[in-house]
């Protein structure tokens, strides 16, 4: 733990449906340090997705201030923007994302391609980053020959692989059963243990108590925040 790594203060996000304003977030003030571990929960609604997406970059607030590694994101030019998306932050998604004619090399190589990195650099890292979840044996095969489970590891492979500041994970287990969800949260926990920030969204009990902090909203604020020792 150590330096402040997300700063926001104020942010609010409100759509206008029709003739109603739709307040998704309605003034959030939170700080992540480096090296965090944290749940974010909350009913439907509740506004979860669209931290999320702001925290990444994917989407900007109506109010408020965002800081990323003491950079204010308001500031950044739609270059730089794309340049934070694909090296400092890694994404985990639910329906995982990845390419179905592409096998599991190539999916993971992506990044490294719109990044500008040499072929031979890129097939490196790569299967570096597939032996880091335990999947270089299935380097070759296509998304639709995998598991769940190792699909899932296949998108934390990729999410990995520019050594990104944060991984941010959107109901990482959503999709798994009990014993490959157990099975993906140890591969965060060892990520955590190695000195990544990781934050998830959840809405899963059991995947929270596997982080060291929960952050509840409700309504498009926070509701509580609690962070647990280690």
């Amino acid at each position: 733990m150590g330096s402040t790594i997300i700063r926001m203060e104020d942010i609010s996000r409100h759509y206008e449906m029709g003739e109603e304003l739709v307040r998704a977030l309605d003034g959030i003030d939170l700080c992540f340090e480096k090296g965090e571990y944290s749940a974010i929960m909350g009913p439907s609604g509740s506004g979860k997705s669209t931290l999320m997406n702001i925290m990444g970059c994917l989407d900007t607030p109506s109010r408020g201030r965002y800081e990323l590694n003491g950079q204010n994101v308001e500031e950044m030019d739609d270059d730089e923007l794309a340049r934070v998306r694909n090296r400092e932050i890694g994404f985990v998604f639910q329906t995982f994302n990845l390419l179905p004619r592409m096998n599991c090399l190539q999916n993971v190589e992506l990044p490294l391609i719109y990044a500008g990195i040499d072929t031979r650099h890129r097939k490196e890292r790569a299967i570096a980053a597939l032996e880091r979840v335990g999947l270089a044996d299935r380097m070759h095969h296509k998304p639709t020959e995998l598991s769940g489970g190792q699909i899932q590891r296949v998108a934390i492979a990729r999410a990995l692989i520019n050594t990104p500041s944060i991984i941010l994970a959107d109901e990482p287990t959503g999709n798994l059963d009990t014993a490959t969800s157990n099975d993906i949260m140890q591969i965060f926990e060892e990520l955590w243990k190695a000195g990544n920030t990781i934050i998830l969204i959840t809405h899963e009990e059991d995947i929270a108590q596997c982080t060291r902090r929960t952050i509840r909203l409700r309504d498009g604020r926070v509701e509580s925040d609690i962070k647990r020792s280690t």
